[in-house]
């Protein structure tokens, strides 16, 4: 019965990766909130938003020396600097983890969020099977325009050539990329692979027309600047001196890049230990309650007792991540280590919720983790995943709702 109805639902979307991998990753199952839960939620990624863009403009102006140090490659300090659009972020994801009666924030993915498709676009249709209200209503709506603003605030042009681009053989970034793509016509899509540069001149699309605006939601700025040619051409490089140069405009914007890095959250803990005055007293609250410390070094938790996670100054989807115990004994790590060349934080450990949910596989428990998105550093559309003790990409995806009558 499961099988059938969630093969009747996921069937008929279009664009959509019910199953991933191989395996099933959209569940035909839905978590049911309240609207006091849908307010806290908002309420609190505003505010986790609010305190990750102040310290953007902080670390702009840093020393190169605590941006080396943070981590941050050599070839993008000056990348880094730039400020092109009002937000520090157009899409960002924060991913918290419900604790007590409030939740704790892990990381944001201020630079190449996914799980845009899911929340915006596919929960809304998930909630109409069940007969519920959906929480995430009027947020496609508040993309759109997010993604659109975020255009026209990156060039004077008045028809600028503006393209999409994501790997073509990944069904996940290439139907992320092409679903933003249609809030904004006239675009195109250009598979990566297709793109074509010329040092110092400009970004070409593969009918070898000068691009103004490239939109790389799911391309990271530390991939893309280990891009070499056939030739062994740094093009990564040569594509982020055209926007140093003006010669292209890239949304995620560079600063987006700068609040990537899980650093930030030691800077951040940092600041708050010593009481500094750049926080006010209120924003000294909320990081007392949402977020975790973290540090450079696992001192403290090892002083303290306390267990801890380590992780990747850049990482994606759980990669290189590793859970200690209070005695510093390693208890689990995810299988992939891609990530290893990065510098490490280290960060206390929280407990995920386990909870009950459907599956092919029958009923099963899982950790539940919120991914909570902010367009322009607005809380938009949120919902969860769930999976093992380190949230990974064959975590599943459980749609939410809200009971008739809430909405």
């Amino acid at each position: 019965m499961y099988h059938t109805k969630r093969k009747q639902l996921y069937g008929k979307m279009e664009g959509f990766w019910a199953d991933l991998y191989g395996e099933e990753y959209a569940l035909y199952d839905i978590k049911l909130l309240n609207q006091e839960d849908v307010a806290q939620i908002r309420l609190i990624s505003e505010r986790i938003g609010s305190i990750f863009f102040k310290i953007g403009s902080l670390l702009r102006k840093v020393p190169d020396e605590i941006l080396l140090e943070m981590g941050f490659p050599k070839d993008t300090l000056s990348f880094i600097r730039l400020k092109t659009l009002p937000a520090e972020s157009v899409i960002s994801r924060l991913d918290l983890i419900p604790y007590g009666d409030s939740y704790k924030c892990i990381e944001i993915n201020a630079d190449t969020p996914t799980f845009i498709k899911e929340l915006f676009d596919i929960n809304r249709l998930v909630c109409q099977e069940f007969g519920v209200e959906n929480p995430n209503e009027h947020m496609e709506r508040f993309l759109r325009k997010a993604v659109r603003d975020s255009i026209y605030q990156s060039t004077d042009k008045e028809s600028p050539h503006i393209v999409f681009t994501a790997h073509e053989d990944n069904v996940e970034d290439r139907e992320t990329v092409q679903y933003l793509q249609n809030a904004v016509p006239p675009s195109k899509f250009t598979p990566l692979h297709k793109l074509q540069i010329q040092k110092g001149v400009g970004l070409f699309d593969e009918e070898g027309i000068k691009i103004d605006i490239l939109y790389r939601q799911t391309f990271p700025i530390e991939s893309l600047i280990m891009d070499e040619d056939e030739e062994g051409s740094p093009i990564g490089l040569w594509l982020i001196e055209l926007v140093e140069e003006k010669k292209l405009s890239i949304i995620n914007p560079p600063s987006s890049f700068l609040l990537q890095n899980k650093v930030v959250q030691a800077v951040i803990w940092g600041l708050h230990k010593e009481h500094h005055t750049f926080f006010t007293e209120e924003e000294h609250m909320w990081i007392e309650e949402y977020f975790l410390p973290t540090y450079l070094e696992p001192d403290y938790f090892l002083q303290k007792r306390l267990s801890f996670v380590k992780k990747p100054a850049f990482g994606r989807e759980g990669d290189t991540v590793e859970i200690f115990n209070k005695d510093g004994q390693l208890i689990h790590a995810d299988v992939q280590n891609s990530y290893s060349e990065y510098i490490p934080v280290y960060q206390q450990f929280v407990e995920h919720p386990t909870i009950t949910f459907n599956s092919e596989k029958g009923k099963q428990e899982g950790k539940l983790l919120l991914g909570s998105f902010l367009l322009n550093g607005k809380s938009a559309a949120f919902g969860y995943r769930v999976g093992g003790m380190i949230t990974n990409n064959l975590s599943y995806y459980l749609p939410i709702g809200l009971l008739k009558g809430e909405g």
